[in-house]
């Protein structure tokens, strides 16, 4: 059971950091979503822009220990952690 909460949290972080990826392109640029992927790759600020998509994973790390779901939180922070190091080789 720890295991599959693990993973679950894991998804909740990446579906959390594109969730917040999404939202940040579509509202604050002018591009649609995979175009504005593709621009933001090709300036360079790739990086910049998972960094600010993984502001939903802050209030998803939240909600998880709010309501005792500790091996989740791990998974989401579990998420973090791959995302940063992602984040360092794009």
């Amino acid at each position: 059971m720890n295991k599959k909460d693990l993973l679950l949290g894991f998804l909740i972080g990446i579906a959390a950091t594109l969730l917040g990826s999404y939202i940040f392109i579509t509202f604050f640029t002018e591009f649609k979503f995979i175009a504005g992927i593709q621009i933001m790759k090709s300036q360079g600020n790739l990086g910049k822009l998972i960094t600010l998509g993984s502001i939903l994973t802050l209030i998803a790390f939240g909600i998880l220990l709010k309501m005792n779901k500790e091996m989740m939180a791990r998974g989401v922070v579990l998420a973090v952690i791959a995302l940063a190091i992602l984040t360092l080789f794009i």
